[in-house]
């Protein structure tokens, strides 16, 4: 069983078409996956109608053509980034809103099939709902046993420590996951990544939390820059142009070759095998790209390579 790896169908049902999503799918708990990572808003951008879906409704028709894979997977999927307005995003976002969480979930459920997820997710904060309701409206969900664990996407370490707070005050369950992107490069001093939401890069800060509270997991989104740590064709985001990324690129194709494999697999190693730990999540459209992750997540390095990789700087 692989756990330490979450499957992105992300684009499951529009940029990548049912054919080739089943078979990822299939290969995946062939392999022995477990967790597949989705969300509501998937993928409005993508899509004709501007709005998302697309994918939990992929997925939900790949469940009910495998009778029995339901119990050998955990499925992971988010609310907060649909649209309520066909290309007004992100301003007219459904927000965390108790009826938003509430309706929010109906659909995934409905889409998926289910009856449950195993973990669900504020995908990024809402500035205008209280958090004492955004906090109630997820713990409600937990105590229903519609839900499993609870997560949060895109929040500031201060907005999780305070959402951890308000749930332990109202006797509610809390976050117990957190996701944001996260990789072995680091952006240039005084910028930040420019895949993700203002507040969605881990940062040292964030690292030190999770170190000092060790009931939250960490999910790391976008860990293999879109395929630019391998191919020439994917340059790499103007942030890590600097001195730095050629020394931890130097350091990476040193322990590629000690292991014989490649930056990525290297990447994934170093963040499934860290402190803290983190579980990557692979978006893939190839199956020879979805074993080379497996094969990333099961790469054990050695406390002397882990050393170097920390230490370039």
């Amino acid at each position: 069983m692989i756990e330490n790896l979450a499957l992105g169908a992300m684009l499951f049902g529009t940029l990548t078409d049912e054919r080739r999503s089943f078979e990822l799918l299939d290969r995946f708990v062939d392999a022995g996956g477990v967790w597949i990572d989705t969300a509501n808003c998937y993928a409005f951008w993508a899509d004709p109608s501007g709005f998302g879906g697309q994918s939990e409704e992929l997925l939900g028709r790949w469940l009910a053509r495998r009778p029995g894979v339901r119990d050998r997977i955990r499925i992971s999927t988010k609310v907060g980034c649909e649209p309520t307005v066909a290309g007004r995003f992100p301003e007219t976002a459904e927000g965390l809103s108790a009826e938003a969480v509430k309706s929010g979930i109906e659909g995934s459920l409905r889409r998926l099939g289910t009856d449950h997820v195993e973990l669900y997710w504020a995908h990024k904060p809402d500035p205008v709902t209280p958090l004492e309701e955004t906090v109630a409206a997820f713990g409600e969900l937990v105590s229903a046993g519609t839900v499993g664990r609870l997560g949060c996407s895109n929040y500031a370490v201060w907005e999780v420590e305070r959402a951890r707070q308000t749930a332990r005050a109202g006797g509610c369950t809390g976050f117990t996951a957190v996701q944001q992107h996260h990789t072995y490069l680091r952006p240039r001093p005084g910028t930040r990544p420019s895949v993700v939401h203002r507040f969605g890069a881990v940062s040292d800060e964030v690292l030190h939390y999770l170190e000092h509270h060790p009931d939250l997991a960490l999910w790391a989104y976008t860990p293999l820059l879109a395929g630019a740590y391998t191919r020439a064709d994917k340059p790499l985001p103007t942030e890590y142009d600097h001195a730095g990324t050629a020394r931890r690129l130097a350091v990476l194709d040193e322990i590629a070759a000690e292991t014989g494999t490649n930056r990525n697999r290297v990447v994934l190693a170093w963040l499934a095998g860290g402190n803290p730990a983190a579980t990557p999540i692979i978006g893939v459209s190839r199956v020879e790209q979805l074993d080379e992750a497996i094969a990333g997540v099961s790469l054990k390095l050695t406390a002397e390579q882990r050393d170097r990789l920390d230490a370039a700087m």
